[in-house]
């Protein structure tokens, strides 16, 4: 039987199949699809059947993904986020050998932190503790140079965003949608407040059901541009003319219910709140105080906007960087990047009552704000996360950032959860051993 996969439970979606059954077919490793090593689109031109390509599916499809979540820029339109003309920031390093650190999977497999990267399909690793690099590694496409698909941790940038605005006094967090985007009155959105959207309790019919043709996922994607539009095609050209389509169902306010359009909505409510776009505004309020080290770049639609549910590019070290600073209550390289009230608000998590009956076996107790998620655990670790194994992780106890891009095979967490969160959670033990 197969099922469909989209290619953002946020945002690149275009589509990828991938054969399912009783007992799933084996799938090339790390070290077999790794792009560089198959000569993937090298030559001039590559070998035909070395082509990626985002028109025909192979840029969406494993294992083309493993060269093309390191080259969106080549495939589709983005908007540039400039790191400005200062200096970059350091980062300094002090290199540990943490390979060997013993890590036992939710599934009961011995295995070592060393481990995890190839099993995972990881593409570039990088760990802070207490601010400075102890381990840095990069595989396949990935390279410290070249930005990566960020998928739906550009969510957490935005919920990050919209949290500096209500410190700064622009935003009213429960205030109507409506304030901001009146353009919303008669859809699912006319009666939610900033706040339901931030934390994702919105009641809208939207579903992110990729094995259903009829979801709305996939009328998001063809909208945004994420998915080739058909011959013919008559529906909604832009995010803003999809968003105003969807309708109400259930309540506000009572269950987490994890959909891309109130990422997208609450991108459409900061910029019109700052006045600016998502590109310049990461620009000028993070990116160029972050000293970051490359310009990033988000994917978007046919008329500009920025893809606010999972199109941000960036390098591994800025992601760092970006971690880092909302691990120290939004200081960084010795300069208040965003609000401490606003980097405190992200931190501080959500409710777990209604973030339980969305039902994650990998993610029991958590919570989710601000587009954050939060494990609650005894060390107050929280996350932004994207498909495919995208990740920041922050534990403020251990004083530890993860950063990680991957190109899974799978799109769901799911698949990656049983063993970079252990991993995650062993180094964190390590290190506060020190």
């Amino acid at each position: 039987m197969s099922r469909i996969i989209a290619l953002a439970g946020a945002s690149l979606l275009v589509l990828a199949t991938v054969a399912h059954a009783d007992d799933p077919p084996k799938l090339p490793t790390a070290a077999q699809s790794d792009p560089v090593a198959n000569k993937v689109m090298q030559g001039f031109p590559p070998p035909p059947d070395k082509i990626v390509r985002f028109g025909d599916g192979t840029s969406s499809r494993f294992p083309g993904t493993r060269w093309a979540f390191s080259h969106i820029r080549e495939l589709v339109p983005t908007a540039n986020v400039w790191r400005g003309d200062g200096a970059v920031s350091p980062l300094p390093r002090a290199p540990r050998d943490i390979d060997h650190i013993p890590v036992t999977t939710m599934d009961g497999k011995a295995i070592t932190f060393g481990d995890m990267p190839a099993l995972t399909y990881t593409d570039g690793l990088l760990v802070l503790h207490k601010g400075e690099v102890i381990y840095e590694k990069y595989f396949g496409a990935g390279e410290a140079h070249v930005p990566h698909i960020a998928f739906s941790v550009t969510k957490s940038f935005v919920g990050s965003l919209a949290a500096m605005l209500v410190a700064q006094g622009k935003l009213d967090p429960d205030a109507p949608v409506t304030k901001y985007v009146p353009e919303l009155k008669d859809s699912a959105y006319g009666d939610a407040t900033v706040r339901q959207v931030m934390d994702m309790t919105i009641g809208v019919k939207y579903s992110e059901n990729y094995s259903d043709p009829k979801a709305e996922v996939f009328d998001y994607a063809r909208a945004g541009g994420m998915m080739p539009q058909p011959p013919g095609y008559s529906g909604p050209k832009t995010f803003y003319d999809f968003l105003v389509t969807l309708k109400k169902e259930g309540e506000h306010g009572q269950v987490f219910a994890y959909k891309t359009s109130n990422a997208e909505v609450l991108a459409w409510i900061v910029k019109r709140a700052s006045g600016q776009s998502l590109a310049d505004l990461l620009s000028r309020e993070i990116w160029q105080k972050l000293g970051a080290e490359n310009d990033a770049y988000f994917m978007v639609d046919s008329i500009g906007a920025e893809s606010g549910g999972g199109g941000l590019n960036t390098t591994l070290r800025d992601l760092a960087r970006f971690g880092e600073m909302i691990r120290n209550k939004g200081k960084f390289n010795g300069r208040q990047v965003i609000p401490e009230a606003a980097a405190a608000e992200v931190a501080k998590g959500g409710d777990k009552a209604k973030f339980a009956p969305a039902g994650y076996k990998t993610l029991p107790g958590w919570s989710y704000h601000d587009m954050w998620w939060h494990t609650e655990n005894a060390n107050g670790a929280f996350a932004a996360r994207g498909i495919y194994g995208q990740s920041i992780y922050i534990d403020p106890k251990a004083e530890m950032v993860i950063v990680r891009y991957a190109s899974h095979p799978y799109a769901a967490n799911a698949a990656n959860d049983p063993v970079t969160l252990p991993a995650y959670a062993a180094l964190a033990a390590e290190l506060m051993k020190k």
